[in-house]
């Protein structure tokens, strides 16, 4: 899973990135800190693979994996050259959901580039750099599109297509908003990798006397989950400050402190969490004395392209799939005492893999 963070300049965007993931971006009080785009990889943390390598003594752990993709601050004009956020819109399009970066807090000492603390404004100005980026796309799009389309009838169908998409943008709507005509049009839409179709994930970056309420009390979460409500998107409540004090305490220290800010989990818990909600994902689970493992993959899917994301080979000779509930495996001891219980049951090619399910897969190639 890929996620890109965005946000106006000085809302807590790299400070966040950073604790997420340790990458040590610069962070500054003032915009443009973060010359180049950074990248840091996270692991998802789950305490069933813990226990699952306990369980077969794996020399190995291996969890799923988020890469964070952290650009500069977008500023209003950012699209026509202001700033420096529209030269990193391209590293983003490539990512699953986008992490956008509200701040909530009232702070003299931290410099707003508007001049006020106003989430719906920031939000708008970023969606509106989004769009004039994806209008760009499309225009490139269409000049191509339009050399071919009066002597192919597939060309000028998209023709079409990508104009009424236009007309909805320049409208100041998001793509995610477009309806297409039929599934021929969605391939399409989906296929130009438009920043405003994809989905997002509200941080609402708030002080920290309003976290262990989780924002209630804060007007500008309340406008912002309004919004996020309307749009089908996810918000979660988060002070970069604080995170950033939690990823430099180790396990023990961490759980201390979030009990002690009355907190049962961190950002990046909470930001998993809606990040798994909001693209409909799951995790299975493989295990052995080699390696314990968990493999992210979409809610529906079916064994076969389950065992697709292990090797391209699994899922070609795919013969059947041993299943477990990883919670049975554990409360029998052993893989064996499963077996003998009845807990193991073999499944075909139509079973749809469900979170926390332990699965060996046979294949023949």
């Amino acid at each position: 899973m890929k996620l890109g963070i965005v946000g106006l300049p000085n809302v807590g965007k790299s400070t966040l990135f950073n604790s997420l993931t340790k990458a040590g971006a610069e962070s500054a009080n003032y915009p443009f800190c973060t010359i180049d785009p950074n990248v840091g990889v996270v692991a998802v943390p789950d305490e069933r693979l813990d226990q699952l390598a306990a369980l077969y003594d794996s020399d190995k752990i291996t969890p799923a994996v988020i890469e964070f993709v952290d650009i500069a601050g977008l500023v209003k004009g950012a699209s026509k050259g202001e700033g420096l956020g529209n030269q990193f819109l391209s590293n983003i399009r490539e990512v699953d959901a986008i992490v956008h970066v509200v701040r909530c807090f009232e702070d003299t000492n931290v410099i707003h580039v508007d001049g006020s603390v106003n989430p719906m404004r920031d939000i708008e100005t970023i969606n509106l750099e989004l769009i004039f980026s994806d209008i760009e796309i499309l225009e490139r799009r269409i000049a191509k599109t339009s050399k071919g389309a009066r002597n192919d009838k597939a060309l000028a169908k998209e023709l079409e297509l990508l104009n009424r998409i236009k007309t909805h943008l320049e409208e100041g709507r998001l793509a995610k908003s477009f309806e297409p005509a039929d599934e021929d049009e969605l391939a399409l839409l989906t296929s130009y990798n438009l920043l405003t179709y994809k989905p997002v994930i509200f941080a609402a970056n708030v002080a920290e006397s309003d976290l262990a309420n989780d924002g209630a009390s804060n007007e500008h979460v309340k406008e912002v989950r309004d919004f996020a409500a309307k749009e089908g998107f996810e918000v979660f409540v988060i002070s970069a400050r604080i995170e950033q004090e939690i990823s430099e305490l180790d396990d023990d220290d961490k759980a201390m402190f979030l009990e002690e800010l009355g907190l049962s989990e961190s950002g990046l818990d909470k930001l998993i969490k809606a990040s798994y909600k909001l693209l409909g994902l799951i995790s299975y689970l493989t295990s052995g004395k080699q390696e314990t493992r968990a493999w992210t993959i979409k809610e529906g899917t079916k064994a076969p392209g389950a065992a697709g994301k292990i090797h391209s080979d699994f899922e070609r000779g795919f013969i059947r799939a041993e299943v477990v509930n990883y919670q049975d495996l554990l409360d029998c001891g052993s893989y064996a005492a499963a077996k003998d219980k009845g807990l193991v049951r073999l499944e075909g090619k139509e079973y749809v893999v469900k979170d926390g399910d332990v699965i060996l897969f046979r294949f023949n190639v």
